[in-house]
């Protein structure tokens, strides 16, 4: 961390704190992410879902994780700076955002959204305070809650700021997908053009009541599955025909109603995918990134720089892990032995799982400075090794890799406090923001 030097902090959270910072190498402005935790391996660190997540995101909206350190067992995220969030806008406002401006940002948010997803992760955290921005750029953030989709259920029950957490959580269902982000980006759309949450709900089952106040509660038709969750925890959802959004949102146009009223679908397999979003007539005459096809475990994108440096029990040397090859170590002994036991660790077991050569094309070269000879001296170069070869003995033991398992992670701060009949909930009288990493 002697490169970087932090200037101000501008955020504190739960499980961390972040800072501006400079590089004092080449002047750049970074955010540093600094965690509460200890972490007493390179490993553990490498484990961690937002590390792992983002070291598989390479989209223009989705902050870049530049670098991960890890020094007198606190760890570091470095990545990239923006100015503010979204929150931090909107609070400053007068008067709503234009469906302009709203537009030129959700359009961003469901391209990054529809990479995402595509790549098998749902964010499962989404809220204007993970939505950063700078000018006319806004990015996803924060995917310490982020989840594979090929991952089996159940999930953690409690996840996301309640005011844009999906009905089927805020039910406990443990067995949601990616659409639980798409009910927070409608939640959110809602909120831009109005410079007010959607559904401010002070507890579980009063957010239930207030999502029954504007769409209206479910039924057998509109959503069965909801109404099982609601019986398996004995919760009778209240008989509320809901209003119209049209009448929560009046300056909003009626694309932007028709998008958000398909988003905040009680049925989860109602929502619209984050690709088809995009194709929506709210966002015609905007221009799609193109999206690659998912690609195979070799093509993923390189790991960016992670550092872990003296810890109790570790080496005294640094490691560093580059975004293509183990950069240069200093040795006090043996280079060899040394690389040898780095390889038995998770970290570069992982690394190069996610690099391994196309076995169609040549594999790829490390560490060599020059091409390999051809001609008449490679011909006697490989004669003269199948003779060594002849006379060597070869073993037939192999070597069985055991993959690591993965550190067991929770999502939330303990079971919801859902039980009881909105009847009894007292209406709120004024909305609070907590502010949460």
């Amino acid at each position: 961390m002697d490169r970087f030097k932090l200037i101000k902090e501008v955020g504190d959270g739960t499980f961390g704190s972040v800072w501006r910072a400079i590089n004092k190498q080449n002047g750049e402005v970074v955010a540093v992410k600094k965690m509460k935790k200890k972490y007493y391996s390179f490993e553990e660190c490498m484990g961690l879902r937002e590390v792992k997540s983002l070291r598989r995101m390479n989209h223009p909206n989705i902050v870049k994780l530049k670098e991960v350190i890890r020094e007198n067992d606190i760890l570091y995220f470095i990545m990239e700076y923006m100015e503010c969030n979204l929150y931090q806008l909107m609070k400053d406002k007068v008067k709503p955002f234009s469906e302009s401006e709203v537009r030129n940002w959700c359009f961003q948010i469901f391209q990054a959204l529809a990479y995402m997803h595509q790549r098998g992760y749902f964010h499962r955290d989404l809220k204007p305070e993970n939505l950063l921005v700078s000018k006319d750029v806004i990015k996803l953030a924060d995917f310490g809650l982020a989840r594979e989709v090929s991952s089996l259920p159940p999930y953690t029950e409690y996840v996301s700021t309640r005011w844009y957490r999906a009905p089927e959580v805020l039910l406990q269902s443990s067995a949601y997908d990616s659409a639980v982000d798409m009910w927070a980006m409608g939640a959110i759309m809602a909120e831009l053009l109005t410079l007010h949450p959607l559904f401010p709900g002070t507890s579980e089952a009063d957010e239930i009541h207030k999502i029954c106040n504007v769409i209206g509660s479910p039924d057998e038709q509109s959503w069965p599955q909801g109404l099982s969750l609601a019986e398996a925890m004995k919760y009778q959802f209240p008989q509320i025909k809901g209003s119209q959004l049209a009448e929560v949102m009046t300056t909003a146009s009626s694309d932007a109603i028709d998008l958000i009223s398909s988003l905040c679908s009680w049925d989860p397999s109602k929502r619209p995918k984050a690709a088809e979003v995009l194709q929506h007539t709210f966002f015609q005459g905007c221009t799609c990134v193109p999206l690659p096809v998912r690609p195979k475990a070799s093509s993923l994108p390189r790991t960016p720089p992670c550092v872990g440096s003296k810890g109790n029990s570790e080496n005294s040397v640094a490691r560093r892990f580059s975004t293509g090859t183990l950069s240069t170590m200093k040795s006090h002994s043996n280079a060899s032995a040394k690389l040898n036991g780095l390889s038995k660790t998770g970290v570069q077991r992982k690394l190069n799982l996610d690099r391994q050569p196309s076995q169609k094309g040549n594999p790829v070269l490390r560490h060599s400075r020059s091409l390999p000879e051809t001609g008449r001296g490679a011909i006697q170069k490989v004669s003269s090794i199948t003779e060594k070869l002849s006379q060597m003995s070869v073993t037939s033991r192999t070597r069985s890799a055991v993959k690591p398992a993965a550190p067991m992670m929770k999502a939330g701060h303990g079971k919801s406090d859902f039980l009881g009949k909105s009847d009894d909930i007292p209406p709120a009288k004024r909305l609070t923001r907590k502010l949460v990493s």
